[in-house]
């Protein structure tokens, strides 16, 4: 047991943390809690605690940096099994190692770790070529507040066994279980990589001819200064060519560290159909400070954040058919706009869910939609 001084989620700090080394002592340290009416926040890398809703209470951390094992890797079934407690970039070395590669690349990094990007629902310029983690995660072992460990799915690709519960559990930010593990599918590293840029008048148009050529970037990303950056994955030949029909000039590829790193203390992540990103991204201040992905109609906005820009740019993204979250705002702007926009259709469904998994509301009170 330890007394905390550091962490803190909405300005709330614990009164204790748990460090567990395995998922049987953070499945018993869970239900001690929980028997005791605690309030638990389960903490990763601590590169998220800034989403969600304000925390009701705090009353114990668990952290998972010790269930950082590789549990199982099947280099011809393109497999691996992590411990949550993992970082994406210690995962990411062992996959070097046999030319593969999970191609999830949040913002705010480096630093988050493989339970933390799940819980929160996080991903990255590589969504465009690969989608979101979810759609490449096997299966899921969770720790649930009564004390059980429960698995779903498996660690090869073609299992069916059991109910489909990964889903369930990926961006609830917790609020059902403490991931303690998880199976992914694997991709190859490319054999050859490129970053291409440049700086335009007319950004958007400039997106549009990328995304029409015929081997699409792996990533695009567009910035409010008007810098356009392009990744480019497969054969030398290959991308020779998009280079020579793109025209733009070759950039490090250091570059995607860099933006990996973006992030703020005020910070919306806007979600819609890609055809309405531009419309909806002309809606914030003219000085707004942003970056998108247009083939995804994911833009991130950071900075001094105030309630009646953020209220009209949620109202152009759900009218649109998608949503404005707050990834990390002051907790008196969370309270007066609300960090997740229009309650969903499904939200009597997710109670329920709610009170099945967590019928003591355990798992950090308040922060999530139910």
């Amino acid at each position: 047991m330890v007394v905390e001084r550091q962490l803190a989620v909405d300005g709330l700090r614990p009164g204790r943390v748990e460090r567990p080394e395995n998922a049987e002592q953070l499945a018993e340290a869970l239900h001690a809690a929980a028997e005791r009416g605690e309030a638990v926040v389960p903490v990763g890398g601590a590169r998220a605690l800034g989403l969600g809703a304000p925390l009701e209470r705090f009353d114990t951390a668990i952290e998972t940096r010790r269930l950082n094992r590789i549990l199982e890797q099947s280099q011809a079934d393109m497999t691996v099994s992590v411990e949550a407690g993992a970082t994406l970039e210690e995962l990411n070395e062992e996959l070097d190692k046999v030319s593969q590669v999970l191609p999830v690349d949040p913002f705010n990094s480096p630093g988050h770790t493989i339970g933390g990007i799940l819980a929160a629902g996080l991903s990255g310029p590589l969504r465009m070529r690969f989608g979101s983690p979810r759609d490449f995660v096997i299966g899921l072992r969770v720790a649930l507040p009564d004390g059980r460990l429960v698995s779903s799915g498996g660690r090869v690709v073609k299992n069916v066994s059991g109910y489909d519960l990964n889903k369930l559990h990926q961006g609830a930010l917790g609020a059902l279980g403490v991931i303690v593990a998880a199976s992914f599918k694997v991709f190859p590293k490319p054999l050859f990589e490129v970053t291409l840029e440049t700086r335009s008048e007319a950004p958007w148009n400039e997106a549009e001819r990328a995304l029409s050529l015929a081997q699409q970037p792996v990533a695009l990303e567009l910035t409010s200064e008007g810098r356009l950056l392009a990744r480019f994955w497969g054969t030398r030949d290959g991308l020779a060519r998009m280079r020579a029909e793109l025209g733009w000039r070759k950039a490090s590829s250091e570059v995607w560290r860099e933006h990996a790193a973006r992030g703020g203390e005020g910070w919306a992540r806007i979600s819609v159909p890609p055809t309405h990103l531009r419309q909806v991204i002309h809606s914030l201040p003219s000085d707004a400070l942003w970056w998108a992905s247009p083939g995804v109609g994911v833009a991130h906005w950071v900075g001094d954040l105030d309630l009646p820009d953020i209220a009209a740019a949620r109202g152009w993204a759900e009218a649109a058919g998608g949503s404005l979250v707050l990834m990390s705002a002051p907790v008196e702007l969370k309270r007066a706009v609300g960090a997740w926009g229009r309650p969903p259709t499904t939200l009597d469904r997710m109670n329920r869910l709610r009170d099945a998994f967590d019928p003591k509301r355990t798992l950090s009170p308040g922060r999530y939609v139910v």
